[in-house]
């Protein structure tokens, strides 16, 4: 699958700082510590609409943590799956008389271009589902040989009780878990399963639903071995970061760690699990579910700037939920406004403890509020008095991009 264009990212002087980040499987702040190259997962969209602010606002959190690696001197090596066969985009197309691989095609399409408008760093593995099946079942089958998997009726199911530390990740108890399996795409009340909280590696051939022949027998897979496989096939065991928002906490992140840690043998399938906090709008969570979206195509087509638009995204720290206001987008406008106006100046306030001050608290955590306070901070000084430093907007205005991917 094609991903999108890559954004020049400018060089820096100096080095940046070793990246912490909170492991919800610890809680804890923790140094990601990664080796010469950095290797991070981050679970993609099913496309049965286009990219909301709750998306943007996740991807643009994973998109600091490759910037911090890189100016750390790090490589990165970034997978991105796209969930182009489930349950939601074939209810979608159904309802809306579609063919689902056109509508698949149409938002994935419309994605991409929402995050190169938002100068996202592009996944060196852009990869669908539906291309992952033949990497896909022979997971399931290893599964099944090692007696972990099992079947109901036609339809493959995944044992919990076969995965030793199963809930590390989350770190939630039984209760809770069969709520959120029951929200979030589970089957606890399907006769015949050995646990409630098991879900679905390979769901059978249904009437009227799309099917791969397989030795498995004809059906597609279920959503979270699918993120085990592309993961396991790219990056390999152990990898630095397991990304995406805090509802794929449990079950999709807890159930793709216990699939590929049992079928190989070793833990943990990653080292830290990263979440972003929820976007909601009037109190509430935004999600297609609900249809209180705010979309992203929808403003750049009203006339906002993605600079602008990135900006307030990036005023709220990442892992806290939020709520999503016009006023964000307003006062974003004007901070970009008067950034672009202090970089414009022939000469400015020495930026070289502006630089450190980024650098260190992108570094703790990606806090972006405090790293923003920073820029405001000499541009206002910029704008008032000037400086001495000939130098110092060429090197805000390339800190800006290189670290927080605004382009000034």
């Amino acid at each position: 699958m094609e991903s999108w264009p890559e954004p020049a990212v400018p060089r820096l002087p100096g080095r940046g700082r070793p990246l912490r980040l909170t492991d919800t499987a610890t809680g804890e702040v923790r140094p990601t510590a990664p080796g010469p190259t950095a290797r991070i997962y981050v679970c993609g969209i099913t496309p049965y609409d286009a990219t909301h602010l709750g998306h943007a606002a996740t991807y643009l959190a994973f998109d600091l943590v490759q910037r911090v690696w890189l100016d750390a001197g790090t490589a990165v090596q970034y997978v991105q799956n796209v969930t182009d066969v489930d349950d939601p985009l074939l209810e979608r197309a159904e309802r809306d008389g579609e063919d689902w691989t056109a509508l698949a095609e149409r938002e994935t399409a419309l994605f991409r271009a929402d995050m190169a408008a938002l100068r996202t760093l592009p996944p060196d593995h852009f990869v669908g589902a539906v291309e992952a099946i033949p990497e896909i079942v022979p997971l399931v089958q290893r599964l099944l040989d090692l007696g972990a998997a099992y079947l109901v009726d036609d339809d493959v199911y995944f044992s919990v009780e076969s995965a030793p530390r199963f809930g590390y990740e989350s770190g939630l108890d039984a209760a809770t878990m069969l709520e959120l399996s029951a929200e979030r795409g589970g089957d606890p009340d399907r006769p015949g399963k050995k646990d409630s909280l098991d879900p679905v590696l390979w769901r059978a051939a249904r009437p009227g639903e799309p099917a791969w022949d397989s030795p498995l027998g004809p059906g597609r897979p279920g959503w979270h071995v699918e993120c085990a496989a592309i993961a396991l096939n790219r990056l390999g065991g152990a990898f630095d970061v397991q990304g995406g928002g805090s509802d794929l906490a449990f079950p999709h992140h807890e159930m793709s760690a216990a699939h590929a840690e049992v079928a190989t043998g070793s833990w943990p399938f990653a080292r830290a699990y990263v979440h972003a906090g929820m976007v909601g709008l009037d109190g509430e969570k935004m999600s297609k579910s609900r249809g209180n979206l705010v979309l992203v195509s929808r403003l750049r087509e009203s006339g906002s700037d993605p600079a602008a638009l990135r900006l307030a995204l990036l005023g709220g720290y990442y892992r806290s939920d939020r709520d999503w206001r016009p006023a964000d987008l307003a006062a974003a406008e004007g901070r970009l406004d008067r950034w672009r106006r202090a970089v414009a100046l022939p000469v400015g306030p020495d930026a070289a403890p502006v630089l450190d001050r980024v650098r260190n608290r992108l570094a703790d955590d990606l806090d972006t509020p405090a790293a923003l306070t920073a820029l405001d901070r000499w541009a206002d000084e910029a704008l008032a008095r000037g400086g001495p430093d000939p130098e110092a907007p060429a090197l805000v205005r390339a800190m800006a991009d290189a670290l927080l991917g605004i382009a000034l």
